[in-house]
Formats: C-alpha cells, structure tokens, sequence
C-alpha cells in the first residue's frame, strides 16, 4: 500500500464515521481489501493525528466527535 493509498483510506474512515456507517473493522478491511489489523492501525494513525475517533459497540460502527455535534433541536423541523 502506498502512502497515497493510505492517506485515502483515511479519508474515507473519516467520512464514514462521521455518518457512522464504517461497520466492524472486518468489514472496513473487506471493503478496502486490506487486512483487519491494517484497519486498526491506520485508525491508530487518525487518532495520532489529534482526531477523535472510536469504535462505538451500540451503532457497530466508528465514530468521529462530529457525529454528535449536532443537538437535536439544531436539525431542521420537518413539516407535514
């Protein structure tokens, strides 16, 4: 894997954990055809880096601090 792969991975894990939709780290190593201890060391890195991220067992998925940033009351009203 180049570097410049890796650096996509990320991107991407970033993505998805903020929509909270990166599933297990088996499935993440499924998906980028990588080995599931190359998912966990690259969100390693993402972590190094000064971003917060972890895997939540309630949603089965990595997620970001963005995740829940947004309250309740700050999503828009949907009229009917």
């Amino acid at each position: 894997m180049t570097r410049q792969d890796k650096e996509m991975i990320k991107l991407r894990i970033l993505r998805l954990a903020a929509l909270k939709s990166t599933g297990r780290p088996a499935d993440l190593a499924i998906r980028f055809n990588i080995s599931e201890r190359s998912v966990k060391r690259i969100v390693g890195e993402i972590r190094n880096e000064g971003k917060k991220i972890w895997f939540c067992r309630f949603c089965g998925s990595y997620v970001t601090e963005n995740t829940f940033s947004e309250a309740p009351g700050d999503l828009p009203e949907v009229i009917m």
